[in-house]
């Protein structure tokens, strides 16, 4: 029963992070410097790539630890 509560937090800390990094790199790509960059380089900046990838990665990952928590064991 412990290991459950403490899967569903690492669950839930992972996936408040991911959101917290989208959303961190939803605003980078809005911000005046990076729209500027962008329209010199034609790509975003390594930064917001690296934001969007690591939240993607983490609210994944958070999302499947909390569905893996929350299935009912089985009892050999």
């Amino acid at each position: 029963m412990q290991k459950r509560i403490i899967q569903l937090a690492i669950g839930a800390v992972l996936l408040t992070v991911g959101i917290i990094l989208l959303v961190r790199a939803h605003d980078m790509a809005h911000a005046l410097g990076e729209q500027i960059q962008q329209a010199w380089a034609g790509a975003p900046s390594n930064r917001e790539t690296y934001f969007q990838i690591g939240g993607i990665v983490l609210t994944i990952a958070g999302a499947i630890e909390i569905l893996l928590g929350l299935m009912p064991r089985r009892k050999p």
